[in-house]
C-alpha cells in the first residue's frame, strides 16, 4: 500500500551518516567534470589553505539529500531551495552526519522548512545552513 504523507512536526529531527571515500569523489567527478586539484593532487591540495584533498562540497551535502528525500520530511520530498555555507573541509575517511530539524511547516501547502547540518565524526560542522522542500504525496 502506497505511503501517506504525514505532516512533519516542528522540531522533528532525522540523521543520516556515511563514510565518505575516494571513491565518491571518483563518482562525483564522473557526474560533474569537477576535476578541482584540490580533490586529487595531495602536493597541491596538502599546499593549500585545506592542508590536504577535499571533497567536493556535492558530495559533503548528498547526505542532506538522503535525508530529506527518505527520513524528513521523507518520500516524495525535494528541495526548493537549499542555502548552505561550507565552514569546514571533508576528507576522504570522514564519517560524515547529516542533519534536518523542522522549522516551520506550511498548513496550506506540503512545504517543510528546515534547518541542515553536515558534521564530521570530530565534531566539526562542515556545513550549515537552511533549506524548503516540497512533499509531492505518493498516495
Amino acid at each position: 500500500m502506497p505511503r501517506r504523507r504525514t505532516t512533519p512536526r516542528v522540531g522533528a529531527v532525522a540523521t543520516r551518516s556515511r563514510l565518505v571515500t575516494r571513491r565518491d569523489i571518483e563518482l562525483f567527478t564522473e557526474i560533474s567534470g569537477d576535476r578541482n586539484p584540490l580533490h586529487y593532487d595531495v602536493a597541491r591540495a596538502t599546499a593549500s589553505r585545506f592542508g590536504g584533498i577535499v571533497v567536493q562540497g556535492g558530495v559533503t551535502t548528498a547526505v542532506l539529500n538522503a535525508v530529506v528525500a527518505e527520513d524528513l520530511p521523507g518520500p516524495g520530498s525535494v528541495f526548493l531551495q537549499l542555502d548552505v555555507r561550507f565552514l569546514a573541509p571533508v576528507r576522504p575517511g570522514d564519517v560524515i552526519t547529516g542533519t534536518v530539524e523542522v522549522t516551520a511547516v506550511r498548513e496550506d501547502k506540503p512545504i517543510t522548512t528546515v534547518a541542515v547540518r553536515v558534521t564530521r565524526d570530530d565534531g566539526v560542522t562542515a556545513v550549515s545552513g537552511t533549506a524548503v522542500c516540497y512533499t509531492e504525496d505518493l498516495s
